[in-house]
């Protein structure tokens, strides 16, 4: 059995870290370990203690479940782009009950009502919170309206707060700019969102979201990659309730057409939409061409067109019928 050496004392200085792991011993030259039960870093092979009596720096609690760690912990919401203060400063819940749980009694109501209006109105100090509080509400509803997830609202908050320290906001809406924002956002993480959908949520028009993308993409730097029919095709699969043998043809149909030049000046929704269609009478689980152009958001034309175009440049074993075609 391996005893713990008493020369340790000597070793002491040679760990640093007494979590990392891969440290060489300096009696026998292998790896050294941190012993957590013990606080020791020892030897793995020869025993040697290098050090001991390390200190704790974790919480002093345990918690064997995620409700026991909420509970038990007393640090605060993380920091977040999509409060105007970053989540940082104090907010006074309008929910009438206490720490505990319990009811405020109604004599306390109206003091607490009074804390939480002017809780509210010290929070937002300037113009540009104002500004920020404003857009942020907006970016956070349009989000939702969409079904995108915190890293695409963190990273569209983001955006936006760069466009108003470079003030970049001035003479163009608000409403635009948060839009824009989003928009950004969604092709810089790849996410299927066209321009039409988000115009569709926003309350301002294409044109102006467009304009406003175009400006804070020049000025911000950007150095977005264009849209691709491929980044599209799992959500249009999905919707259609296509299988995945399907979608694996659409995706080489799409790769093919990139290959022929086929996807140059044209509309990628339009591209993929063709690729579901074709690869749907591959794949025996047709769907018809009205079907697929709503789910696309491009109307049956550009449907039919894009698809003729697929079949006459590419061999892809199938034809059309006469009201297939354009």
């Amino acid at each position: 059995m391996v005893s713990y050496s008493s020369s340790w004392k000597d070793s002491k200085s040679s760990v640093e870290n007494p979590n990392q792991e891969g440290t060489i011993c300096s009696e026998c030259g292998e790896d050294i370990l941190f012993d957590e039960n013990r606080g020791h870093t020892v030897c793995e092979k020869c025993g040697l203690v290098h050090s001991e009596k390390h200190i704790d720096r974790g919480p002093e609690w345990r918690a064997f479940d995620a409700d026991q760690k909420k509970k038990r912990t007393r640090t605060g919401a993380p920091m977040t782009y999509m409060i105007h203060d970053k989540g940082l400063s104090t907010m006074i819940d309008w929910k009438n009950r206490d720490i505990f749980g319990k009811e405020i009694p109604v004599k306390l109501r109206g003091q607490i009502y009074r804390l939480r209006k002017w809780q509210s109105r010290i929070r937002v100090s300037d113009a540009t919170e104002r500004n920020l509080t404003f857009a942020l509400s907006e970016l956070d509803r349009m989000a939702s309206n969409l079904d995108l997830q915190k890293n695409i609202r963190e990273s569209s908050a983001k955006i936006y707060r760069d466009a108003v320290d470079m003030h970049l906001i001035r003479g163009r809406s608000i409403e635009g700019v948060a839009a824009a924002s989003l928009y950004a956002a969604c092709r810089r993480y790849r996410i299927p969102r066209t321009l039409n959908e988000i115009a569709e949520i926003a309350r301002v028009d294409k044109k102006e979201i467009g304009r406003s993308f175009r400006f804070i993409s020049k000025e911000l730097f950007l150095n977005l990659n264009p849209t691709k029919a491929v980044d599209f095709l799992t959500r249009f699969v999905t919707e259609l309730g296509l299988s995945p043998e399907c979608q694996k043809i659409a995706k080489k149909i799409i790769k093919m057409a990139e290959l022929r030049g086929l996807t140059s000046g044209r509309g990628p929704t339009g591209v993929c939409a063709a690729a579901i269609y074709a690869s749907s009478i591959l794949s025996k689980e047709r769907r018809t061409q009205r079907k697929i152009a709503a789910i696309a958001g491009v109307t049956e034309v550009t449907v039919r067109n894009r698809v003729s175009e697929l079949i006459e440049n590419l061999n892809l074993g199938i034809s059309l019928k006469k009201k297939d075609l354009p």
